[in-house]
């Protein structure tokens, strides 16, 4: 009945995608890691459900049916975490539990969608006022960063330095990628890397955040480049995972392959 308006709808549909035997889609707006650490909250009502079930089940040998439903929760919960201030988790679940068993819903459509833009708004607000610190810090780090030498600057914002240059074809903002990279914050922070799992990812570039977007247009196949990446060209003021709100974000890419 109720429309997918947001993460927290997207992740609902999870559900499916496990239980069917799919490998749950990464959103690559986003390549960078999108597990989330835990968060303690004090309010038992609003705490993660996953938290439970390992208290519930700790000394409890699961059966195959238990273990695979907790792996279903245990993904869902990954792509919550973060939303705990907002969320009522036991209230979540017992909307998944009438969803699954076909209950009917006891909220309307209308009254769901003011309640999510009600929610929408007060995790925007949070979000700008925590990110603001970050956004600062960022600033700062560009300005210095653009005088170092080879570093060049787009009229959008974004830096980036090409190490090696490529000799193949360079992509437009639809094309397909195969590339390694590494991510990491201006502190020196690593949150994700392509070179740590072993195999690059391919994706499109219309997928990605726009640094990536654009940076990946500046370069050849072949090419190894460094995006320093400002927050509004990435995340925004949004949290992704262990990259806070505001982020500036710094890439070391390899393009392999334009597809």
């Amino acid at each position: 009945m109720f429309k997918k308006l947001s993460t927290i709808a997207l992740t609902l549909c999870l559900f499916s995608a496990v239980a069917c035997g799919e490998e749950p889609k990464k959103d690559h707006d986003d390549h960078a890691s999108h597990d989330h650490a835990a968060h303690n909250h004090a309010d038992e009502a609003k705490t993660n459900p996953v938290d439970v079930a390992e208290k519930v089940m700790a000394n409890t040998e699961m059966t195959s049916d238990q273990q695979a439903s907790y792996g279903i929760g245990y993904s869902m919960g990954q792509q919550l975490v973060g939303l705990g201030d907002v969320l009522d988790f036991q209230t979540l679940l017992k909307g998944i539990i009438d969803s699954a068993k076909g209950n009917a819903p006891k909220v309307t459509q209308e009254q769901f969608q003011t309640a999510f833009a009600a929610m929408q708004t007060k995790m925007g607000a949070k979000d700008a006022e925590s990110s603001k610190g970050n956004i600062d810090a960022g600033k700062k780090f560009l300005a210095e960063n653009a005088v170092k030498e080879g570093v060049k600057t787009t009229a959008s914002g974004l830096q980036y330095k090409i190490i090696k240059e490529g000799q193949g074809k360079s992509p437009t903002a639809t094309s397909t990628v195969r590339a390694h990279y590494k991510g990491t914050l201006i502190d020196g922070t690593k949150f994700d890397s392509s070179y740590d799992r072993g195999e690059p990812i391919e994706i499109g570039l219309n997928q990605v955040v726009p640094g990536w977007t654009e940076g990946f247009q500046l370069l050849k196949e072949g090419s190894k480049a460094i995006l320093w990446i400002p927050s509004d060209l990435g995340y925004g003021n949004r949290s992704s995972g262990p990259i806070p709100g505001g982020s500036t974000l710094i890439f070391e890419v390899e393009l392999i392959e334009v597809k």
